[in-house]
């Protein structure tokens, strides 16, 4: 979810405004993923470099997630969405936490949409918590180092137990990963759009879905037509 900042500036308006109006777009779009019939969708929230900001930007994400927890977590779990989060609890304050906590634990069981939000998160941290939990195995002696491979090390990455992204959607222009799933990406579909992501709604994601089911996936070997 990226160009808050700049769909902001573009209309004069503080950055603040634009990550306002970036909650109402994932409104749209959970909303969307729902009566589309998306099993799976990951949002980016806030990466482990977004601490870099200014002291008033960071408090004032931290306030819209806590405020999106409050005021959506009623509506989501009715709508039988499972929250899930994926990132380090270090720097994060303890009221959010709780909340992030409280979401979870009250949604575990929904199965239509499982909404998995990228808080805190960077990819190159979380391959790299991952190898320290197998090498802490292997120096107990609870792991021969001959069993670790590709499968072994997904059950300990912090998406342990969801599906790797079939389609990732990156919005403002921009055509880089930033750090966002690198492991997790290794084969999915990329669509990168002009619109920033105050802007987005049902019918980019649409058209995003029609792009991935235009393409033919290969995974190394002959084509295969994207499917549901």
């Amino acid at each position: 979810m990226d160009g808050n900042g700049r769909w902001a500036s573009q209309r004069g308006l503080p950055r603040t405004m634009g990550h306002r109006e970036g909650v109402e777009a994932v409104r749209r779009t959970v909303k969307a993923a729902i009566e589309l019939n998306l099993s799976y969708l990951t949002i980016y929230s806030f990466s482990s470099e977004n601490w870099s900001r200014p002291r008033d930007e960071v408090d004032y994400l931290m306030g819209l997630m806590k405020r999106f927890i409050r005021r959506d977590l009623a509506e989501l779990h009715d709508a039988n969405v499972r929250i899930l989060t994926i990132g380090e609890r270090d720097r994060v304050d303890a009221e959010l936490l709780a909340l992030i906590d409280e979401a979870r634990e009250l949604t575990a069981k929904n199965s239509r949409l499982t909404l998995t939000i990228a808080f805190n998160y960077g990819g190159r941290n979380e391959i790299a918590r991952a190898a320290r939990r197998l090498a802490d195995e292997v120096a107990a002696g609870h792991l021969d180092p001959a069993r670790i491979d590709a499968d072994l090390f997904d059950t300990v990455l912090d998406t342990a137990g969801v599906p790797d992204p079939d389609l990732l959607i990156r919005t403002s222009g921009e055509k880089r990963l930033s750090n966002f799933l690198l492991w997790q990406a290794a084969y999915a579909e990329f669509v990168f759009l002009d619109a920033y992501w105050p802007d987005f709604g049902r019918e980019h994601l649409e058209a995003a879905i029609a792009q991935y089911f235009e393409r033919e996936r290969r995974y190394g070997g002959l084509a295969q037509r994207s499917s549901a």
